[in-house]
């Protein structure tokens, strides 16, 4: 008698993603390297190429079929990302190029109030597009930038964060869940101890939002910012949800068409949100497309994505725990693999993650390898650089062997040489 494997979540969506049906150097390919982009499902495909070939037009600014065709299509997209993170009201979403604009628009908008002395936390973990940002900040209003350090476990310090507020935070930007260390911030209690002390709180949801639910009223956050690359969503997208009489409050970040009400030789005012900080023609089709990604997740149940992911995360983890040269950084995960993110960045002795890339890659095994935007964090850990595998809900077990296989033979041939 055979038995079979009961189908997965994996084996239920894989066809929806033609990319994943290929051969890289001879070998099927095995995809982890989610946490930098995901891949598209057809209905995202179809989506964008049904735009251009069916009602390509401007939004907002033409009463012809077209037009009005493609401005529904756009706002509709609009309401689908206000319902997936459980905006109190559409106009709490902005759409920009991605996370790392919505971070600069409040950082220039809402940060041409701070004043010298001005305190700003973040952590050392944080990727460069939430770093960055606030340095230039810092650098232009003389604010001071405060920075919240690891547990032995390498998460989030909660009491070493408790210790760094004062009367003089005005912000916490901190990420919901680390590109490299995998742990799974406490977001809601950051949120609550910063609003204590009356600061401001941005959430950078990049590698959260495609993985596990989202609902920025419980958690109470000012800001919070995704990229729709890592969603399922093209490239070129990413949108801003703030509270609406704080974004009201703000100025405007960009100016041109579109984020305009009247217009004079030497003023103007601006329309309401969410299009005062939407200057200029915007990415349409990829909005659209973002509409039909979360389309896409929401049918499927983040509940269940996080659930599959979190058992992805525990044979992931537990078969990299085999591999005697292998470290790994970031919690290890909980009962069910629950506790962290869909992602592993490990060293493996001297040899370069570089080099283990490419060796990987010619088993058709595609991974991450240098600094992941993280430089800080990497020196913190005294490492210049890690590899990193980072699933997502289409991946299987089988994938996770062909890596594991592939790491091994590769740690085997570079001990080899250094021996």
């Amino acid at each position: 008698m055979t038995l079979t494997r009961e189908k997965t979540l994996a084996d239920r969506v894989r066809n929806d993603f033609p990319i994943l049906h290929q051969e890289v150097n001879g070998k099927p390919l095995v995809y982890l390297d989610n946490a930098a982009t995901s891949q598209k499902p057809l209905l995202v495909l179809n989506t964008l190429r049904d735009y251009y070939e069916q009602y390509n037009s401007n939004v907002h600014r033409g009463v012809h079929t077209l037009s009005a065709k493609a401005t529904d299509a756009y706002e509709a997209a609009r309401d689908k990302v206000a319902a997936f993170v459980n905006a109190a009201s559409r106009q709490e979403i902005v759409f920009t190029r991605n996370a790392s604009e919505a971070i600069n628009l409040v950082a220039y908008s809402w940060g041409s109030s701070l004043q010298p002395g001005d305190e700003i936390i973040l952590s050392v973990m944080e990727h460069h597009s939430n770093l960055i940002p606030w340095q230039l900040l810092a650098q232009r209003s003389g604010a001071v930038l405060k920075f919240v350090e690891l547990t032995p476990d390498e998460e989030f310090d909660l009491e070493h964060f408790k210790s760094l507020l004062s009367d003089k935070t005005k912000l916490v930007a901190t990420v919901h869940v680390s590109n490299t260390l995998g742990c799974i911030n406490p977001v809601k209690e950051i949120t609550a101890i910063a609003h204590q002390h009356g600061a401001k709180v941005l959430i950078d949801a990049c590698q959260s939002v495609p993985h596990m639910p989202i609902d920025v009223q419980q958690i109470d956050c000012d800001w919070l910012v995704a990229s729709g690359h890592k969603m399922c969503a093209p490239t070129g997208i990413g949108f801003l949800y703030g509270k609406l009489e704080l974004l009201r409050s703000m100025p405007p970040f960009l100016g041109g068409g579109e984020m305009i009400a009247d217009v004079y030789l030497d003023h103007a005012t601006y329309a309401d949100l969410p299009h005062k900080f939407e200057a200029g023609t915007p990415a349409i089709a990829e909005a659209i497309a973002l509409g039909a990604a979360v389309d896409y997740l929401s049918a499927i149940g983040m509940e269940n994505i996080y659930a599959y992911e979190a058992e992805l995360t525990a044979y992931l983890w537990e078969q990299l725990g085999q591999i005697p040269e292998i470290r790994t950084y970031g919690p290890k995960p909980k009962v069910a693999g629950l506790g962290r993110a869909a992602l592993a960045a490990f060293t493996a002795g001297d040899v370069h993650p570089h080099d283990l890339s490419t060796i990987l890659d010619q088993a058709g095994v595609a991974i991450r390898a240098g600094h992941h935007c993280t430089q800080p964090l990497h020196r913190h850990l005294s490492i210049q650089s890690t590899a990193r595998a980072s699933l997502s809900f289409y991946n299987t077990r089988e994938e996770i062997d062909v890596f594991i296989t592939a790491l091994k033979e590769a740690v085997e041939f570079f001990g080899s040489i250094f021996s």
